[in-house]
């Protein structure tokens, strides 16, 4: 069979005799002959095709992954004459016929003849404060990805909110005496709180304890009814007769069974990704009083996984082959394949949770992995009552989906048998992204045992949101695992945004303020200008190609290298000394300068997805169009002259100006109070305490 296999894709290898011979060798082996019967069943090359595509691919490292290699190991692009030229016609034509800006109007609805994109991000789970781990795996990098779309043009609604039924909510409510809906209620808060600090723009973060989930988390259970979707059986599962409760499945804890793993939860292990029977754990122990629960059987519902795994097959082979899934994503939802679907419990012995609607079953709520997915259409509805247009629209709608690698099952394989099986024409993913773990120092995030930065510890710190982003979005775990370390937090707040790309908007902007009082130079382009102007929109397309795949991080890396290729400019053209010259110096330093300014305006617009505040400020300070972003960020990229010689910035010079006016005095220290919180922001990105030393010596 491997020999079929092997010389029909490769048919000049029939001449290679010792090949063939050796395949026939291997080939008259028993005990291949006894695997290939027990994998293919006697049907061939054919059956070869449909086991290797169940089965996880082989990951290989990609020569041109940026995610994977070192920048050394990444070749530099070498620029052609023809891009040079290019390059250099494109800028001169300016903002000329750029697209208009578009606000955002609510409710946002699918349009006819755009691009409608829906994004959700996984619902973070209300008992607790999320800390970066959880941030950085769902909502930034859904958020990067929003504002960038929306800077594209894009029609887009990005979606969240609280998962607030179950076990969990349960015993927080416990712990603080308080009601369930209570703990729902101060928890969403802060979870609100800290993501509008962190300037994650949802379009609508909502919370799972409303009608609409009810509503629609019901109608999807009957229709799976009615259809035969569902089965009964009694299943054994784990009480704990302290605590005078079943247990949900993360409430206890054990010795995996396939790895022994000492800390597996009761419903997956986190170190070798198995799911797992709570009544199968080794030694399992109550998470609440850590005594030893007894088993005891009960009824329950179960989806039928196995009657649904043809059609689930075929919608994945058309989602995974035309979307874009991460890698991790293809390999867990293909080992879920590989291993066989089961019949997946979709109720619970609980109080707090979705009420079954069924009569044998009405002292049950759904299980939350039934029941929190649907959550993203309820919270859509409870946006607007015409959510049918994005959830039951396949043919018009695009959407996405972001989480943590844990939660890739659920939405790959457990929610779309769940929404096909309903036969509602409804909105299944078409690109699933999902994060490897951000670890803590050397150790992991943990929200029960307060291990970790907490987002409202990030907030307490003083250092600005914008920087949290910045080095979260550095470090995003897109390949493998990566880890949370304060020193290096340190480092890379010093080298890539201080001293790279502050480092250069700052002088860019300082030079066109000092130099040329505030106005944009005459700009004479030679062969150094074009080759730069070229190198920056190389590396434009390159930002463009890798966010539109939802590579964050190796897009981030983009903005890095062009702030770096404008220091290298700067430096070696040296505006500061050329300045002091003759003319034809100091033409040379308006141009280098003038470069150098529309270079910083293009960097804020390429920071906007990931540092909005900063990205805002410097266009602010440029007086930078309206328009120089979409202009920016059209079709494949245009790196264009978007601030021309005459053009006046603020930068430095506003001040200034103000006071020569004799301006309002209320207006004047607007401007002062201004400088002052940019001045305490950078001072604490540099790890500098911003308040001034008390000089001695000085009466009040």
């Amino acid at each position: 069979l491997l020999q079929d296999s092997y010389l029909t894709s490769f048919p000049s290898a029939g001449e290679l005799r010792s090949v063939r011979g050796w395949f026939e060798r291997v080939g008259d082996l028993a005990a291949c002959q006894a695997a290939a019967n027990r994998v293919l069943h006697g049907k061939g090359v054919e059956a070869l095709k449909t086991f290797l595509q169940k089965h996880p691919a082989t990951q290989t490292q990609r020569r041109d992954s940026p995610t994977n290699a070192t920048e050394a190991e990444v070749a530099e692009h070498v620029i052609t004459v023809e891009e040079i030229e290019e390059a250099a016609q494109i800028w001169s034509e300016g903002l000329k016929g750029s697209p208009a800006v578009t606000e955002r109007k609510h409710p946002v609805l699918p349009q006819e003849g755009k691009r409608n994109m829906l994004l959700t991000s996984a619902l973070p789970y209300v008992n607790n404060v999320p800390h970066l781990g959880n941030i950085i795996g769902c909502v930034l990098s859904a958020d990067v990805f929003a504002r960038y779309g929306r800077l594209r043009g894009w029609n887009l609604l990005y979606i969240c909110g609280t998962d607030e039924y179950g076990t969990a909510t349960e015993n927080k409510a416990r712990e603080e005496g308080l009601t369930p809906q209570e703990i729902c209620d101060k928890y969403h808060a802060i979870h609100a709180d800290i993501y509008k600090w962190f300037q994650i723009d949802f379009d609508f973060f909502g919370r799972t304890t409303t009608k609409q989930q009810t509503e629609i988390a019901q109608d999807i259970f009957w229709r799976l009814h009615e259809r035969g979707f569902l089965l009964e059986d009694t299943v054994e599962q784990l009480r704990c007769e302290s605590c005078q409760r079943f247990l949900a499945d993360r409430f206890v804890e054990g010795e995996c069974p396939h790895c022994r793993y000492p800390e597996a939860r009761g419903d997956q292990c986190d170190k070798c990704g198995r799911l797992i029977n709570a009544v199968e754990l080794r030694n399992p122990q109550c998470k609440v009083c850590k005594e030893t629960p007894v088993i005891r059987s009960s009824k329950h519902l179960f989806l039928n996984l196995p009657k649904l795994e043809d059609e689930l097959e075929q919608w994945l082979d058309k989602s995974t082959s035309s979307g874009d899934w991460t890698v991790n994503a293809r390999h867990i939802t293909r080992s879920w394949i590989r291993d066989g679907l089961k019949p997946r419990c979709i109720t619970r012995d609980l109080q707090w949770g979705t009420p079954v609607p069924h009569e044998d079953y009405k002292e049950k709520v759904f299980y939350v992995w039934f029941d929190a997915p649907i959550g993203y259409l309820s919270i859509t509805a409870n946006y607007t009552d015409q959510w049918e247009k994005w959830w039951k629209n396949p043919q018009q709608v695009e959407l996405y989906n972001f989480m943590a690698k844990d939660n890739v099952p659920f939405h790959s394989v457990v929610f779309p048998c769940s929404l096909l099986g309903a036969q509602d024409n409804y909105t299944l993913v078409n690109h699933l992204i999902a994060t490897e773990y951000l670890n803590y120092e050397d150790t992991k995030f943990s929200k029960s045992r307060g291990v970790g930065v907490f987002g409202d510890m990030a907030k307490d710190t003083g250092i600005p949101s914008d920087v949290w982003r910045f080095y979260l979005l550095y470090l995003r775990p897109e390949g493998q695992d990566s880890a949370f370390s304060w020193s290096d937090m340190a480092l890379k707040n010093n080298s890539e945004l201080l001293n790279n790309l502050g480092n250069f908007i700052n002088r860019a902007g300082m030079f066109v303020s000092k130099f040329f009082d505030g106005c944009v130079p005459e700009m004479l382009l030679n062969e150094d200008d074009k080759r730069l102007i070229a190198q920056v929109r190389w590396e434009l397309k390159q930002y463009i190609q890798l966010l539109d795949k939802v590579r964050i991080r190796d897009a981030l890396k983009c903005i890095l290298s062009i702030s770096r290729h404008g220091n290298q400019y700067m430096q070696l053209n040296e505006p500061w000394k050329k300045i002091k010259g003759g003319d034809g110096d100091r033409r040379r330093a308006g141009t280098v300068t003038g470069v150098s300014v529309n270079v910083a305006c293009l960097l804020s617009a390429v920071l906007e997805p990931y540092m909005p505040s900063v990205s805002h400020t410097i266009r602010q300070q440029l007086q930078a169009p309206h328009t120089c972003v979409s202009a920016i960020l059209q079709n494949t990229g245009t790196f264009i002259c978007t601030l021309p010689a005459g053009h006046r910035i603020s930068a430095g010079n506003k001040l200034r100006g103000l006071k020569a006016q004799k301006a309002d005095k209320s207006v004047i220290d607007d401007e002062v109070e201004k400088l002052l919180q940019l001045k305490k922001q950078l001072s604490l990105a540099e790890g500098k305490n911003p308040e001034p030393a008390a000089q001695k010596g000085k009466k009040k």
